[in-house]
């Protein structure tokens, strides 16, 4: 029995002993590159088990002195795996973050320019996950450079769908579209692989969302669905939640339940994240602004899954529809007054008078109000809607029409003369 197959059969019952022999295999001479490359990645993956980030980035670090003298391939395909570790290992970014820089320059150094591209993608997408949006965007005009020289389409599609979700990140969204445009250019000129391809289509159905345009948004989101889903892919519910929030923003929530009926979305129906979106489908339908707090209370956190309060598109999303419910509410409960106590309309409406009293004002600014706040008396003044006078209009096209005339006689005389 080999040292490797020894260390294998004590993983489970002595980890620590496993740990020794594979470190052995490491520093002895006898071991031939195959037997070191495997100690490398249990050692990793028993260091990812015991959540344990220094020793795993400490494994990462030793591994430079057996990786100088491998093949450049096979090397880039080992420290990517070693890195991947990290993600299974919770609140380990910072670390990470530090393991990436030193591989990063550890490769500039050995000019081993496809793992250095390749680390320093995966340094970007982590500062997109930490919303350190300004060193990723650093580097990735420093990216986007060298890859646009040496022409490889396929990181260059990767970047600049990054660059599109980071300028989403602060807000820049005819930056972030213009860069999903450049992906999407590059991704056509290449064999797109069926994940990238998701990832694309996952960005354009979030920007066509961005711009209220929820059917376009659940076309495409409905092709990540079906895309990821067969594929067993865990971030088909990613795809499925968003599916769900177009067509509660829709005001369709009735078409929520139907949506669930289908055969991909069977085995999703009983997940936490699912009920959720089926809770304020519920509410929204109900046109209930206390069912529609509860269910965000309710799905917040302390749970292990907070769906409602973490995801940046739907927390975006929900609080609009939050903003739609409470107007509405408000319409309804002013509607018969003509005079009506701003105390009475936000205990009715289960909020607080600050709350109302600003919303009020907005409403009224908008018109989607007619009144006026008296707040010396603590009350809302409703007017009568007024009734548009069609002869002022009337008078404003005739004398339009006059005015053409007038300018044809002119141009004629002009001629005349």
């Amino acid at each position: 029995m080999s040292a490797i197959e020894k260390a294998d059969s004590l993983l489970q019952s002595d980890p620590a002993q496993a740990e020794q022999i594979y470190r052995s295999v490491l520093t002895s001479n006898d071991s031939d590159d195959r037997e070191q490359e495997t100690a490398l990645v249990k050692l990793g993956q028993i260091y990812a088990n015991q959540k344990n980030a220094e020793k795993l980035a400490e494994v990462v670090r030793s591994s430079r002195a057996f990786m100088s003298s491998t093949a450049k391939a096979k090397t880039a395909k080992l420290i990517r795996t070693l890195i991947d570790f990290f993600s299974s290992i919770p609140g380990s970014e910072s670390t990470q973050k530090q393991v990436l820089e030193d591989n990063i320059a550890w490769a500039r150094q050995e000019k081993r320019i496809f793992l250095k591209q390749s680390l320093e993608t995966r340094l970007v997408a982590l500062h997109l996950e930490t919303q350190s949006y300004r060193p990723a965007l650093n580097l990735i005009e420093g990216l986007l450079k060298e890859l646009k020289r040496l022409d490889d389409k396929l990181i260059l599609t990767e970047v600049h769908l990054l660059e599109s979700r980071v300028y989403r990140g602060i807000g820049n969204f005819p930056k972030s579209k213009a860069a999903l445009t450049s992906a999407r250019t590059a991704a056509n000129s290449i064999y797109c692989p069926p994940y990238l391809q998701a990832q694309l289509d996952l960005q354009s159905g979030i920007l066509h969302a961005e711009d209220k345009d929820y059917k376009t948004a659940y076309s495409y989101f409905f092709e990540v669905f079906e895309n990821l889903s067969t594929n067993d892919d865990p971030k088909a519910l990613t795809a499925l939640k968003y599916m769900l929030l177009c067509k509660i923003m829709l005001n369709l929530p009735e078409d929520v339940t139907s949506l669930l009926q289908i055969k991909l979305a069977a085995r999703y129906v009983q997940l936490r994240e699912v009920d959720s979106m089926r809770a304020v489908a519920r509410a929204h339908q109900n046109r209930n602004l206390a069912e529609f707090e509860q269910a965000l209370k309710d799905y917040r956190e302390g749970r292990r899954y907070p769906p409602l309060s973490t995801d940046p598109t739907i927390r975006t999303h929900l609080a609009a529809l939050y903003d739609t419910l409470l107007e509405q509410n408000l319409l309804r409960i002013v509607e018969p007054y003509s005079v009506v106590d701003i105390d009475h309309v936000a205990e009715v409406v289960g909020q607080g008078r600050a709350q109302v009293e600003a919303k009020l004002s907005q409403m009224i600014l908008d018109k989607i109000l007619l009144g006026v706040l008296d707040q010396g008396r603590g009350c809302l003044i409703i007017f009568d809607p007024q009734e548009k006078d069609a002869l002022y209009g009337d008078a404003i096209k005739t004398i339009e029409q006059v005015g053409k005339v007038v300018d044809s006689l002119y141009a004629k005389t002009v001629r005349i003369a």
